[in-house]
């Protein structure tokens, strides 16, 4: 059914002195016009703002590691939390679904994979629907990681402008800025522009476990109707622009496992006397990429697109500078002066991380230990025209062929823990469009248009399924520290994402394309 244009006032309101946006690039900028529907939506969410603390602060205390088996029930209680939030926000037809047992490898048999969310928030065939999408699972966290307060308790510093706690901006309070959008309606008596369809997963950090059977199932059920699909899981590429994203890297992640003694040894009787997975490890760990980041496994670089002058052409206009880059990691680090050459690297071309070692020592202290398996993990992120079965085979070969040239009699083997396809869309279209005017509005310059080096594989699957566009709509930063130690959310962005998201939806409703 066709979506008839919605009619608003049109007229320009000038907002008094008072009454200007939470700017961090110009905070003096005033709204030049808005529709009445937009002023005392954007009041309502200034004024609700120790409500929205509230639930913050409830969400973020439970520990919803979807990668931590031992943590499975945390993510149950997450997941019924929320649900218990948007019925009270007034969304209906509340379904979590539950998509079965966790596929190997695990450790716990049986798992139970955490439910989807799925909700509505309105009816109307008249309107236009946006699916908003989300997650409410989290990366590890402990204090002894090195983070300066309990990273599942959630600081609130308004004298720094700063919130800090794991999830707040990776994707716990983006996700809750939805159900804070459809209050601040709510509250200020004007009606939601759109209607709203929920899908919040709880394991976008372990890669979407079976929620692409679900989204193209439910593509001619739940799903049905659906124009526009909007997600809130990345960042600005800096810390001063806000930014739109029309692209993302892919991740396949791998684990090499090598088997030895039957055991774990004491290294004062056996060192020197058996073949040491750890020591094997190493080695094929360090045979995979060098340490200016080329990958050194054979044939990944044929895959890569080449890069055309039209594309290149692209980078220049972009606003980020090296040290935006030192200042978002904390350090001097970076591999390249240009920013061309930093963003390319981060954006168009694959990359090579070694993540950690597990059933190795790690704790404080010395353990003169030999350990009997172990287990290396590592990821690549993907870009066009990378296939992810082609990538797999020349990972296990290059890996297979490395420990073979080492000659030890232990045993190893490499497998794909999961994958994601890379995401490239229009940037140009309806949903861009009605983007691009709500930042502007809200933060008072365009935002640049960017692709990201982080990957959302469900990203593709929603646009392939249903058939429509899918927007990346930040909130957060690109210093925030999303799955890093003292992860935070600065609170002009956390109140400036939430009238960017309603100035979206009251766009997109009134564009009379979808």
């Amino acid at each position: 059914m066709s979506k008839k244009k919605l009619q608003y006032n049109s007229d320009p309101f000038f907002l008094s002195i008072n009454r200007f946006v939470c700017c961090p690039i110009c905070p003096r900028a005033p709204f030049t016009s808005m529709s009445h529907s937009l002023t005392s939506v954007f009041q309502k969410i200034d004024a609700l703002k120790p409500q929205f603390f509230s639930r913050l602060t409830k969400a973020i205390q439970i520990p919803a590691v979807s990668s931590d088996e031992s943590l499975r029930p945390k993510l149950f209680e997450k997941a019924k939390f929320i649900s218990e939030q948007l019925s009270q926000s007034g969304f209906y037809d509340i379904k979590l679904v539950e998509l079965g047992v966790q596929p190997p490898p695990i450790s716990t048999p049986n798992l139970s994979l955490p439910p989807v969310i799925l909700s509505r928030f309105g009816n109307d065939p008249a309107k236009k629907t946006v699916l908003v999408y989300g997650h409410y699972d989290v990366q590890p966290a402990q204090l002894e990681d090195g983070w300066d307060t309990e990273p599942f308790k959630l600081v609130i510093d308004e004298a720094n402008g700063i919130m800090k706690g794991r999830g707040i901006t990776d994707d716990t309070g983006p996700l809750l800025s939805w159900i804070n959008v459809v209050e601040a309606f709510s509250a200020s008596g004007k009606e939601f522009p759109v209607n709203l369809v929920t899908c919040f997963e709880g394991m976008e950090e372990s890669g979407s476990l079976k929620l692409d059977e679900l989204i193209e199932k439910e593509a001619t059920g739940y799903f049905k109707g659906v124009d526009a699909v909007c997600i809130s899981d990345n960042y600005w590429l800096g810390t001063k622009k806000p930014v739109l994203t029309y692209g993302l890297r892919g991740c396949n992640y791998y684990q090499t496992i090598i088997e030895g003694p039957g055991a774990d040894l004491h290294s004062g009787i056996f060192g020197g006397v058996v073949a040491e997975p750890m020591i094997d490890l190493m080695r094929v760990l360090g045979s995979l990429v060098d340490s200016k980041g080329k990958i050194l496994v054979d044939g990944i670089d044929e895959m890569v697109a080449p890069l055309t002058e039209k594309e290149k052409a692209l980078y220049k206009d972009i606003e980020f500078s090296v040290e935006e880059l030192n200042e978002a990691t904390g350090s001097k680090t970076s591999l390249y002066d240009k920013k061309e050459d930093i963003l390319m690297h981060r954006w168009r071309y694959p990359s090579l991380s070694i993540h950690g070692v597990e059933g190795a020592f790690s704790a404080q202290g010395a353990k003169t230990v030999i350990p009997a398996k172990v287990l290396g993990k590592f990821s690549i992120r993907t870009v066009p025209d990378m296939d992810s079965e082609r990538l797999t085979s020349l990972v296990q070969k290059h890996c297979d062929a490395h420990f073979k040239s080492l000659g030890s009699p232990n045993k190893c083997r490499t497998e794909l823990i999961h994958d994601g396809a890379y995401w490239v869309s229009d940037p140009f279209n309806a949903q861009f469009t009605a983007a691009k005017k709500a930042t502007k509005l809200v933060y008072g310059v365009d935002p640049d248009f960017t692709r990201e080096g982080g990957s959302i594989p469900i990203t593709l699957t929603f646009e392939k399924a249903l058939k429509t566009s899918v927007l990346l709509l930040p909130m957060g930063r690109g210093d925030d520290g999303a799955h890093s130690i003292n992860e935070k959310l600065d609170i002009s962005n956390f109140i400036g994402g939430m009238k960017t998201m309603a100035a979206y939806l009251q766009y997109y409703a009134e564009s009379p394309e979808n």
